[in-house]
Order: C-alpha cells, then structure tokens, then sequence
C-alpha cells in the first residue's frame, strides 16, 4: 500500500510521457493539415475544393472516438494495421486538423483586400504573395483560436485510453483500480496534471503571440 500520494507520481509520469508525445505529434499533423486543408478550401480547382470540403466535413461531422476506433480496430479487417501510437496520432491530427483549417482560411480571407492588391501591384508571384504578405499577417489571427485548439487537443489525448495506450488516463485508472481508497487523491492528481500541461501550452501561445505581436510594432 502507497503511504501517500506522492508514490502514485512515478506511475502517472510515465503516462504523461506518454500523453504528451501523442499529443506533440498529433498537434504537428493538425497544424499541417490545418494550413494544407485551409489554403487549398481557398483554391480555384473545385475538385481540390471538394476533396478537401469532403475531407474536413467527415472529420468534424464525426466522433474523434469512432475515429480512433476505426483506425484501430476496422482498419485491420482490410489488412491495415497501424500501431497504437500511430492511430492515436493520425486521428487526433487529423480531426483536430479539419478544424483548424477553417481557422486558417478565415484568417487569409480577413487579411484585408488592399494588402494581396499591393502584392499583385509588385509583381509577385501567387506563392509569394501568401508567403511573404498574406500569411505574416494572418498569423497574428490564427494565434489565439489555435491556442484554444492544441489545449482541447492535450485533453483529446486521454481518449487513447480506449484503446489501451498506457497514457495519463489509463495509468489513472489503473492505479484507482488497485488502490480503491485512494481514488479521490489519484484522480485529483490527474486533474491537476492535465491542467499544468494545458497550462503550459497556453502560455507558450501567448508568448509567441507578443513576440510575433512586438516583431510588427
């Protein structure tokens, strides 16, 4: 028996480990897909238009938990089978990703009309005018919401308990399934660790944001 709840630290560390490398992986592919999805929604193809309406609509239309369920348990019956860490990746990535891309895409179309005028004035080529004019300049916009994104991101992370992985959660649960009494004290300390994690994120995101905001001034 623990003697108190600093013994339960060593155990719910190792699931934060956990936690917090599916949820640095996961947060680089959704910002990936956020910026790829976002811009080509902005495309002058319809059929690149389409494909990726198709693609964010499933993504938001569905559970992030069936998500990682198919990706897992279905995708065996067709003779894919992806890693735990894998599928815990690709599904929160890609799910988180399909909402970040209607971040990026209104933060382009707020950058005002004048500014891709003055781009096209200086004779720059469409790449560059998103690169070196557009983007600089949404940036600042995209910032706070996808703040908001990467924290519910960390908290989605604890879904991979269902299937398996030893993060924070699952290492939660294990240590109240054989310490009944001390539930209270376990999952408080989980609590409390998701909300330093969180926190963290969050203030790493306002940091930047005065950066980038100070950079402009």
């Amino acid at each position: 028996m623990p003697n108190s709840w600093i013994d339960f630290l060593p155990t719910l560390l190792k699931g934060a480990e956990i936690t917090i490398i599916v949820a640095f992986f996961s947060a680089i592919l959704a910002i990936a897909m956020s910026f790829a999805a976002g811009l080509c929604r902005l495309s002058k193809l319809w059929i690149v238009r389409t494909a990726t309406a198709v693609y964010v609509e499933v993504f938001r239309g569905t559970s992030l938990l069936v998500q990682l369920f198919w990706l897992y348990f279905a995708l065996p019956f067709i003779g894919i089978e992806l890693p735990k860490m894998l599928a815990a990746i690709l599904a929160i990535g890609l799910n988180f990703g399909a909402y970040g891309s209607e971040i990026v895409r209104s933060a382009v179309l707020a950058v005002p009309k004048g500014q891709w005028e003055a781009a096209v004035a200086l004779n720059m080529r469409p790449w560059q005018r998103l690169w070196n004019v557009i983007l600089p300049q949404a940036s600042l916009r995209m910032l706070p919401p996808f703040g908001n994104q990467l924290v519910e991101l960390i908290k989605s992370t604890s879904l991979v308990y269902f299937i398996t992985m030893a993060d924070l959660t699952y290492q939660a649960m294990v240590l109240r399934n054989n310490y009944i009494s001390w539930t209270t004290e376990i999952l408080v300390l989980l609590l409390f660790m998701y909300f330093v994690i969180a926190t963290l994120v969050s203030m790493a995101v306002r940091l930047l944001e005065r950066k980038l905001t100070a950079g402009r001034l």
